[in-house]
């Protein structure tokens, strides 16, 4: 069986990538995240799934496209009633279902059923709302009960993690009471250029 797996980032790809090569799956990963702000955020999380594939052997189609403004009106202009990470769900998992039925995987999957701080349920529907438009099917685990197994892969391969989820707005709900706390130690030291003795 082959498997699109849409990776958020790499700390949430250990787990699933080892639960479904177990189960004797062939598994792509797919990278689409215009939602993580700022940009050199996004190359971190990036430069990170290259190089856990790497590590873990496993292709990875890279959609490297930084559709921020799209993803951002999106956010905004969403249905009074609609939660924002459901939009945000659905913004990036459409082109993971759309690409699956494109290179004719039999399913695909996600690595946001990682994690603990996601809204499973709305996933899982999107998930398969989307299959259903598409013509493909949804790949559904409850990655959460690999969180122990997926904290001790990310600790081995010394994978980047980050400290919020990856837009500006849950940037803000990271930060917004802890910043003088996270910044108490911090100092600026600008770059200087070394001084160069000229020849008398």
């Amino acid at each position: 069986m082959k498997v699109l797996l849409h990776i958020c980032c790499a700390p949430c790809a250990a787990y699933p990538v080892e639960y479904l090569k177990k189960k004797g799956v062939e598994v792509t990963g797919f990278w689409y995240n215009p939602n993580i702000h700022p940009y050199l955020e996004y190359r971190k999380r990036l430069h990170e799934v290259r190089r856990l594939s790497r590590i873990m052997d496993f292709p990875l189609v890279e959609r490297d496209i930084y559709n921020l403004v799209p993803y951002l009106r999106a956010i905004i202009n969403r249905p009074k009633n609609a939660n924002r990470c459901d939009v945000c769900y659905h913004f990036r998992l459409t082109q993971a279902a759309r690409y699956t039925a494109e290179a004719n995987f039999d399913a695909f999957t996600t690595t946001l059923l990682y994690s603990k701080y996601q809204r499973h349920e709305s996933i899982k529907r999107i998930g398969e709302e989307l299959a259903e438009k598409f013509g493909t099917k949804f790949f559904y685990a409850d990655f959460r009960e690999g969180w122990s197994r997926g904290l001790k892969l990310s600790r081995k391969f010394k994978l980047y993690r980050q400290q919020y989820c990856g837009c500006i707005i849950s940037e803000l709900e990271r930060f917004y009471k802890n910043a003088d706390l996270v910044l108490e130690h911090f100092e600026w030291k600008p770059r200087r250029k070394k001084s160069v003795e000229t020849k008398q």
